[in-house]
């Protein structure tokens, strides 16, 4: 027994380790498009950089700053060992580390994403699987008319509807800004973030709902369902520990696909409400023409998006025993 789960240790480790590897080729790759973003767009990216009314001089000291003299291999070579060495580059205009820009904005950017995938998963996976319980009746109906809402109705807009209703009319949260509750505490943070995690998770929960609901009625129409009942489990048991249980792997992959969702959305979010965090930083960036942080914000989040997918992998070796290392 004990050299048995030992076995399945290794094994696990093993898949694991191969999983890693196989991450490094697509980091690699991400890699080498932002770099050749800044190095191959139309015009000289200096120039572009430096604005319409930069001098020569100023155009040349940014080339200078960039590296945009030396041969493309060289860049890449110089670009990669910096990288290697957690260096994503400096900014142009604040001429800060990028590294410390984004460690100065990512707290109300993880507390945003983290309050949305919650909310969204307590939300939606009930709803999805009381919808498919009940398949055909106005419940279900009601499900399907919300995800079909949440995906019609651009972020931007639902954010201001919802400021006009709860801020300005009704007066009972604050229309923007961000409370840190390391620093003012859970309530002052739970009243700023609500607004912008419910903005965030409306075409979230209409993804889960939508995909839980296809699952658990897909599972229901199974053997096993049909066992379980002519045994004389209570229906909420059958849900729960039968349907709800091996619909799980295309519930927490639709989960991973809208993290990608998530990731865009916090952009407009927290431009909507004024939030400090990592969205804001690539748009004011974008609209500074910032290269240096426009890249590292880039490669940022392909490597946040990468290692979700990487535990999205891991955990259905866990839901499902079906699933082989």
């Amino acid at each position: 027994m004990a050299r048995r789960f030992f076995d399945k240790g290794q094994c696990m480790l093993f898949y694991i380790f191969k999983r890693i590897l196989m991450t490094i080729p697509v980091m690699l790759v991400v890699a080498l498009f932002v770099f050749l973003m800044l190095r191959l767009s139309p015009g000289d990216p200096a120039a572009v950089i430096a604005g319409d009314f930069a001098t020569a001089e100023d155009v040349a000291k940014i080339r200078e700053k960039l590296g945009l003299s030396e041969p493309i291999f060289i860049q890449f070579t110089k670009w990669i060992g910096a990288l290697l060495q957690g260096d994503l580059g400096t900014s142009i205009f604040s001429n800060k580390p990028v590294t410390e820009l984004i460690a100065q904005r990512i707290e109300p950017t993880v507390l945003l994403a983290l309050t949305t995938i919650v909310f969204s998963v307590l939300v939606a996976v009930p709803l999805g699987t009381v919808a498919a319980f009940r398949a055909g009746s106005w419940i279900d109906r009601m499900v399907m008319l919300f995800s079909v809402a949440g995906f019609s109705v651009p972020v931007f807009v639902l954010g201001y509807i919802l400021i006009y209703v709860f801020s300005l009319n009704l007066g009972l949260l604050p229309v923007q800004g961000y409370r840190s509750p390391f620093e003012h505490g859970l309530g002052p943070f739970l009243l700023h973030i609500t607004l912008p995690t419910v903005t965030l998770s409306v075409i979230f929960i209409a993804l889960i709902a939508r995909m839980t609901r296809a699952s658990v009625i897909e599972v229901l129409e199974e053997d096993y369902i049909r066992t379980a009942r002519a045994k004389g489990q209570s229906e909420f048991k059958v849900l729960m520990r039968h349907a709800l249980r091996n619909a799980a792997v295309p519930i927490v992959t639709v989960i991973g696909i809208g993290i990608a969702l998530l990731i865009g959305g916090v952009v407009v979010t927290e431009s909507v409400y004024n939030i400090p965090g990592l969205g804001r930083l690539v748009l004011d960036a974008v609209l500074a023409r910032d290269y240096p942080i426009i890249q590292g914000l880039i490669l940022f989040f392909s490597f946040i998006y990468i290692l979700l997918n990487l535990l999205i992998d891991l955990t259905y070796t866990v839901l499902d025993p079906r699933i082989r290392y």
